[in-house]
């Protein structure tokens, strides 16, 4: 398999008949991530368009992706079940609510139980 090339993020532009322009830097500036004792998780249940199936969301989480990743991972790791992190939101598959919370607690994170 060959490598994947790289490609240079140009914010959209394609070309330009200016031959003094500059593109500007359109990167996103990541966010800061707060250290475990100021986050605010909630951990929910839910089955909202996932055709019935139950899963454990955790929201509420600020910081950047990479973090989220890495703490998604973990719980995954440590659950011995599949999820994913998206749009700042970790969906753990199966109820693992009290599991979680458990080891979010133990990691020194703020963590609520909401929904019913």
């Amino acid at each position: 398999m060959a490598g994947k090339k790289k490609k240079k993020k140009s914010g959209g532009f394609v070309y330009s008949t200016n031959p003094e322009f500059q593109p500007e830097n359109f990167e996103e500036e990541e966010q800061e991530t707060l250290p475990p004792e100021k986050q605010d998780l909630r951990v929910s249940l839910d089955r909202k368009n996932r055709k019935g199936k139950e899963v454990t969301l955790i929201t509420g989480f600020v910081g950047n992706y990479d973090d989220l990743r890495d703490l998604g991972k973990e719980l995954k790791t440590r659950l011995g079940v599949g999820g994913t992190a998206k749009e700042g939101e970790l969906i753990i598959q199966g109820d693992f609510r009290t599991e979680v919370i458990d080891l979010l607690k133990e990691k020194r994170y703020k963590v609520k139980k909401s929904g019913g």
